[in-house]
């Protein structure tokens, strides 16, 4: 296990955050069985850590059109774009683990296009990478191509709301230089 940091921002104590911090916190870590860096290392600034996770939350726990899976997909093909090592390993994990997948994660962060998805959900990768990286450039014909695959303008708004969202994300965690978990590179890779 690494001893390095991991943020070059300051990180504060547990016990010293406020009460729903700290409450976020400890449900977390009783969930995955160890906290995540990103909550520790965005903590410093407890009303960008509530709205962080807040609209994160708003994004990534909803029921719509988008499965769960698919929404980490949007996360790992962006952040593999923006090259967020953070983003990339641990919704990666995340990613394999929602999509019962051990390699479909890798297989997204190297080359979406060539991984074993759907060619709708590949069309929706170009429509999160076009946002995340050349927003400027999105045009009507993009909304035609997602509408002639099914997707609602919900699912649209989805897409690019998770790939914007993500790429400030990818940003602030490359900026702190967030040292994703040991405990991510291992999850859903093997059965329990």
């Amino acid at each position: 296990m690494s001893q390095a940091p991991i943020s070059r921002f300051p990180v504060p104590a547990l016990d010293k955050l406020p009460q729903d911090m700290r409450e976020r916190i400890l449900a977390v870590q009783e969930k995955s069985g160890f906290v995540p860096n990103v909550f520790l290392a965005l903590a410093w600034r407890p009303d960008e850590f509530r709205a962080f996770f807040a609209y994160n939350d708003a994004l990534m726990e909803k029921d719509s059109g988008l499965t769960k899976a698919e929404r980490e997909m949007i996360v790992v093909a962006t952040s593999a774009a923006n090259q967020c090592h953070y983003c990339i390993v641990s919704h990666g994990a995340i990613l394999r683990i929602r999509a019962k997948n051990p390699l479909i994660a890798d297989q997204i962060a190297s080359n979406y296009r060539k991984a074993d998805i759907t060619p709708k959900q590949k069309a929706m990768l170009d429509f999160a990478l076009k946002v995340a990286v050349d927003s400027q450039s999105t045009s009507a014909q993009d909304f035609k191509a997602l509408r002639e695959y099914g997707f609602s303008d919900d699912d649209i708004w989805d897409i690019a709301a998770i790939a914007a969202f993500f790429a400030l994300s990818n940003r602030m965690a490359s900026v702190a230089e967030m040292r994703p978990n040991d405990e991510f590179y291992l999850m859903g890779r093997v059965p329990k």
